[in-house]
């Protein structure tokens, strides 16, 4: 018997329900991962409430850190291994998990679990964003909003580390100080300030060659005013709700705009991508480059309240749930 977070309908944190219920042995190419952290990521909540939509009733949790505890037929993982993932299914909110082992990535020795669960989502997204998604070059100006959240705080670390001149969107001050701390060359308060006026003074006219934006409905449209004739806007999230409908003929008419709407699935899709971006990410949190802000610890069973923080942007940096 395991301890996991079960939802049978749709909604607020609420819904969510910590069970126990029998976890069976690992099948063919499965093992089974004792988790020591769990990491809380925003994709979740959309999960939760049915933003993206889950057959149910479903675990919640995509990713985590742990111990193979067993393996099925056709692993030659051993027991004992310590490991992460975060793209081998949902359900990770549980003691432990049955998971493919072709999804799991193996911890280097400097890598602790509790790194590992708050890092590995956001670390590879902003692993792909920075070199996949758009190659971003040293003395390139860029801007990533929600600078101080759990992907903001390694993007900004990121970029700095190649060179790249960040530019920041915040809340607050508080916020403002914690990005600027975590590589942003410039920061902007969009509750006290216009965003594309910034933009504009900062770049003197020039604007971006490329915008991440991970907040959604919020600040869309201000998104793609910051950008260049055929600049890029990198829509990887919706944090504050999906955007409305674009229409073609608005790209035309701000510069021949590019958008693209990664995702995380795409970018791991083969092992060698999974494994090439973990430790791309490793590398950098082990030779000093990246700092992982783990800002918040919550036991399984206040998860509830976890959501709740999250979503009222009570939260700064990473986040890990503790079985």
């Amino acid at each position: 018997m395991v301890k996991r977070v079960s939802i049978s309908e749709n909604g607020g944190p609420e819904v969510m329900h910590l069970v126990d219920e029998p976890l069976e042995a690992p099948g063919t190419g499965m093992v089974t991962v004792r988790n020591h952290a769990i990491g809380l990521n925003y994709i979740d909540t959309y999960h939760r409430s049915g933003l993206y939509p889950l057959p149910l009733p479903t675990g919640l949790g995509g990713e985590g850190a742990g111990v193979v505890e067993a393996v099925g037929e056709g692993v030659d993982l051993p027991v004992g291994t310590r490991v992460g993932y975060c793209s081998a299914g949902l359900g990770a909110y549980a003691e432990a998990v049955n998971l493919p082992a072709a999804r799991l990535v193996p911890l280097p020795d400097g890598i602790d679990f509790d790194t590992a669960a708050a890092s590995l989502l956001k670390g590879q997204t902003t692993e792909y964003l920075i070199q996949r998604t758009y190659s971003l070059q040293a003395d390139e100006y860029c801007l990533f909003h929600a600078a101080a959240g759990g992907v903001g705080l390694l993007f900004g670390q990121w970029a700095a580390a190649i060179g790249a001149k960040v530019i920041g969107t915040v809340g607050s001050d508080e916020k403002a100080a914690l990005a600027r701390a975590h590589g942003y060359a410039h920061v902007i308060n969009y509750r006290t300030e216009n965003v594309v006026e910034r933009v504009m003074e900062i770049t003197g006219g020039a604007m971006l060659p490329v915008v991440y934006d991970g907040v959604g409905a919020d600040t869309f449209d201000m998104s793609l005013d910051c950008l260049r004739p055929r600049g890029l806007m990198v829509s990887f999230g919706n944090a504050s709700g999906a955007p409305a409908p674009l229409e073609l003929q608005t790209l035309t008419a701000k510069g021949s705009l590019y958008i693209t709407r990664p995702t995380m699935v795409t970018y791991t899709a083969t092992a060698e991508e999974l494994q090439q971006s973990s430790t791309d990410l490793f590398n950098r949190i082990m030779a000093g480059d990246i700092r992982v802000e783990i800002n918040q610890r919550y036991a399984l069973g206040d998860i509830q309240q976890a959501h709740s923080d999250l979503e009222g942007r009570k939260t700064t940096g990473s986040t890990v749930i503790l079985p």
